[in-house]
């Protein structure tokens, strides 16, 4: 039999499995956008429109060589800009373009409904409250 967390990591797993791909297909449907381009111009947005491509690697959860990819499709795509650092010559900057808050925010109704939805929708705001301080105490923040 397992252990209480073995279960509640098989759950959370099997959660992201089913989630991620619904949401990727909400976005994609509503704006063309795949997720993972949404979740870099996100991060860009929250960070103030840029970011060192290391911090943004650790952001996304994806290795630098993932994001330095992602980074290149979105600047081809005119959603993105690399910037070299001034004070480092090895490292660069992402930069979110005007066309890419754009599609950033113009993608966010469809992303933000579907956490709604799918996430919101199950359950009570009292488990709803219980699952981010559990899951903020399992990253090492402490809940809001």
């Amino acid at each position: 039999m397992p252990s209480d967390a073995e279960r509640a990591w098989e759950a959370l797993l099997r959660a992201h499995a089913r989630l991620v791909p619904l949401f990727d297909r909400e976005v994609q449907q509503a704006t063309g956008l795949p997720l993972t381009w949404y979740d870099v111009l996100l991060e860009l947005h929250s960070a103030g429109g840029r970011m060192m491509m290391g911090q943004l690697a650790e952001r996304v959860v994806l290795s630098r060589t993932r994001v330095s990819r992602l980074v290149d499709e979105l600047a081809r795509a005119g959603l993105v800009a690399r910037e070299a650092n001034p004070a480092d010559g090895r490292s660069a900057f992402a930069v979110i373009t005007p066309e890419g808050v754009r599609r950033f925010r113009d993608a966010a109704p469809a992303y933000l409904g579907a956490i709604d939805r799918e996430v919101g929708g199950p359950l009570s705001r009292q488990e709803l409250r219980a699952l981010a301080t559990t899951l903020e105490k399992l990253v090492g923040r402490s809940a809001g």
